[in-house]
């Protein structure tokens, strides 16, 4: 299980960044995929999630109204995109699925929201 996560940067606060995440094409269609994010001495906390249909969504209270996750069926890819970014935004994201109660985590894409 391969996931590829991209698209993060430094960014001003109250800008956009738009996260991507690739997985392979058997994963990305049977499995719903998340976004969790670890600040510097902080726990991984979940961000978003997508179900395997593209229905389903849900989200942590902090980004709820600000983040979006999307998927593009054609490319094997889920979205975060990432609006009125906060100082508190500022984390390593990471892209995640669990196949066979086995958790998989992409490789995190640093994201900088200063000031």
């Amino acid at each position: 299980v391969q996931l590829q996560a991209s698209g993060g940067g430094l960014v001003q606060a109250g800008g956009s960044l738009r996260l991507s995440c690739a997985a392979s094409g058997r994963i990305f269609r049977d499995h719903a995929i998340g976004w969790f994010r670890q600040a510097p001495g902080k726990e991984r906390e979940f961000v978003a999630i997508m179900g395997r249909a593209g229905i389903y969504t849900d989200y942590a209270d902090s980004v709820k109204g600000r983040f979006t996750v999307s998927r593009d069926n054609a490319k094997s890819t889920v979205y975060l995109q990432m609006n009125s970014l906060k100082l508190e935004d500022t984390a390593v994201y990471y892209c995640h699925v669990v196949v066979g109660y086995v958790a998989y985590w992409g490789q995190g894409t640093q994201v900088t929201v200063s000031s």
